[in-house]
C-alpha cells in the first residue's frame, strides 16, 4: 500500500504535465498568455489582495495549499474510481547517468558544473555530480530565501505599512514595514483612511514625517545603483519603478522613501488635510496607528518572487526573515537569519552564503543538494507552509522567466512538464526546479554552471538537461 504522500505528489505532478501538454496549442484561453488562471491572481498580479486596509481577520484554519497543479479533472483521469496511484519506483541512478553525463559535458555549460536530481516521493538522490559543492547560484538563491521566509513566518503573514499620529495630533508619521509591493491605489486608500481618522479627531492640518528605521545598514546593494534593484529601504511604492513595468529591469528612483512620502502628502491634501512643510524623516510615535494597509499574504509574495524573479521582493523577504528571528534587518542580519532557518529545517548549509536575497551578489554560495533538498521539502504534504515554493516556480514555455524557453527546440520538449527557477549572471547560469517524468514521478533537480561563455549557449544546455528528465521512466 503506497504512502499517502506518493499519490499526492506523483499524481498531482503528472496532472500538471498532462494538462499543460493538452492546452499548449490553445494557451491564449485559460492561460492568459502563459499564466495559469489559478495562479494568475496569486503570482502575476502586482499586489494580490492589496486593497485591504484593515488588519485581515484571523483565518478559521491554516490555509492548506493545493498541490502545484490545480487540475482535479486530470487527477480523476489518472486513476480509476476506488484505486490509488502506483507507488513511485525506488529510483535508478544508473538510468540517469547515461542520459545526463553527456548533456552535462556540453561546452555551453562552461568549466564549472554541478548537478543533483532527487525523487521527491522518497527523498533519494538519483543523480549527483558535485552536488554538495557550493556554487554561485545567481537567482536560484531565491528558492532558499523564500523557503526561509515561509518557514519563519508562515504563508499567511502580511507586511504592514502604517500611519501614526503624535500625541498632540500635529504630526503624522508614515512608517515603512518593508513592503515593496505598496502601490498608488493602496497608498491613496491609506491616505483616505488617515484623513478620516484625523478629521474625526478635529485635526485638519498636520506635518508629515516618514520612518524607514526598520531597516539597518546600507540601502544600496553592493552592485550599486542598478535597474535590477531599487535601494533596499523599508518604505517604497512599486519597488521604486519610474516606468509602468511590473517586473524585470526598470529605471529606479534614488530615494523611494521620500518619493512615497511626497506622494502620500499629496494624497492627504486631496482628502482635505493641509500639510505644513515638506515630508521629513522621523520616528514613529508610541501610539496605535491611525490607519494601516497590508501586503498580500506571504505565500502570494513568494510566488511572485519566484515567477518573476523579483529582486526587490526577495530582498524584502530576506529582511522579514531577519525580523522574525530577531536579527537586524540588514544584508548581514538577513544572511544569518536565512542560514539559521535553513539549518533548523535540517538542510545541508555547509559552505553556503546568503550575502543578499536577490542573487545579484556573486559572493552567494549554494549547493545543488541544498536546492533539491528545499524543493523536496516543499513537496512533502507534511510541510504545506512551503508549498508556494512549488506553485511559484515558472512553467517551462508558459510563465514568468521560462515563458520563452522550452518551446522551440525539439530536444528541450519540456514545456508544461518542467517548472524551474532560473539564474543568470555574466558567466553564471543555473536552473533548479521540478519535472514530471513519463511515469508520473515528481523529481527535483538543480543544475549550476559557472565560467559559462554566454547565456545563449548555457540556457539551452540547461533546458536540455531538465527536459531529458521528463522522458525518464
Amino acid at each position: 500500500m503506497p504512502e499517502p504522500r506518493t499519490w499526492q505528489l506523483t499524481a498531482g505532478s503528472a496532472a500538471l504535465g498532462l494538462v499543460l501538454a493538452a492546452v499548449a496549442a490553445t494557451a491564449a484561453g485559460p492561460w492568459d498568455g502563459g499564466q495559469r488562471t489559478a495562479e494568475r491572481a496569486r503570482a502575476a498580479a502586482p499586489v494580490a489582495g492589496g486593497t485591504r486596509h484593515a488588519p485581515p481577520p484571523a483565518p478559521a484554519a491554516p490555509r492548506r495549499p493545493a498541490p502545484a497543479p490545480s487540475a482535479p479533472g486530470a487527477l480523476t483521469a489518472l486513476r480509476a474510481p476506488g484505486t490509488t496511484a502506483p507507488a513511485a519506483p525506488a529510483g535508478r541512478a544508473a538510468d540517469l547517468a547515461p542520459v545526463l553525463v553527456p548533456l552535462l559535458a556540453d561546452p555551453g555549460l562552461g568549466t564549472l558544473r554541478t548537478a543533483s536530481v532527487v525523487d521527491t516521493a522518497t527523498g533519494r538522490q538519483l543523480y549527483g555530480e558535485g552536488a554538495a559543492t557550493p556554487m554561485t547560484p545567481a537567482s536560484t538563491v531565491k528558492i532558499a530565501i523564500t523557503a526561509a521566509a515561509l518557514s519563519a513566518l508562515g504563508p499567511e503573514h502580511r507586511i504592514a505599512t502604517t500611519v501614526t499620529a503624535a500625541p498632540d495630533g500635529g504630526t503624522v508619521t508614515l512608517t515603512g514595514g518593508g513592503d515593496p509591493t505598496l502601490d498608488p491605489a493602496r497608498l491613496k486608500a491609506l491616505a483616505a483612511d488617515t484623513a478620516r481618522a484625523l478629521t474625526s479627531r478635529g485635526h485638519t492640518s498636520v506635518r508629515l514625517a516618514y520612518d524607514t528605521s526598520l531597516y539597518r545598514g546600507p540601502a544600496l546593494h553592493p552592485i550599486g545603483p542598478n535597474e535590477n534593484l531599487a535601494p533596499v529601504v523599508a518604505l517604497m511604492t512599486r519597488e521604486g519603478r519610474l516606468d509602468d513595468s511590473r517586473s524585470g529591469p526598470a529605471p529606479r528612483t534614488a530615494d523611494p522613501a521620500r518619493d512615497t512620502a511626497t506622494a502620500f502628502a499629496a494624497l492627504l491634501a486631496e482628502a482635505g488635510i493641509r500639510i505644513t512643510g515638506d515630508p521629513a524623516p522621523g520616528r514613529t510615535p508610541r501610539a496605535d496607528p491611525l490607519a494601516v494597509t497590508h501586503s498580500a499574504p506571504l505565500g502570494d509574495l513568494v510566488e511572485r518572487t519566484l515567477t518573476n524573479s523579483d529582486n526587490d521582493l526577495a530582498e524584502a523577504l530576506a529582511r522579514q526573515t531577519a525580523l522574525a528571528r530577531r536579527q537586524p534587518a540588514s544584508f548581514q542580519g538577513a544572511e544569518k537569519a536565512v542560514r539559521d532557518e535553513l539549518t533548523r529545517l535540517g538542510l545541508p548549509v555547509a559552505g553556503a552564503r546568503f550575502a543578499d536575497g536577490s542573487g545579484l551578489d556573486r559572493r552567494d554560495r549554494v549547493s545543488a543538494a541544498l536546492l533539491t533538498g528545499l524543493l523536496t521539502r516543499a513537496a512533502d504534504p507534511a510541510r504545506p507552509a512551503l508549498r508556494p515554493l512549488l506553485t511559484g516556480l515558472p512553467v517551462g514555455g508558459f510563465t514568468g522567466t521560462l515563458a520563452g524557453r522550452f518551446d522551440t527546440d525539439p530536444a528541450t520538449a519540456g514545456a508544461g512538464l518542467v517548472r524551474a527557477k532560473t539564474g543568470t549572471l555574466t558567466g553564471v547560469n543555473t536552473l533548479a526546479g521540478t519535472v514530471v517524468t513519463a511515469d508520473g514521478r515528481l523529481l527535483a533537480f538543480a543544475f549550476l554552471a559557472g565560467r559559462t561563455a554566454s547565456a545563449a549557449e548555457a540556457q539551452p544546455a540547461l533546458d536540455r538537461l531538465s527536459a531529458a528528465l521528463a522522458g525518464r521512466k
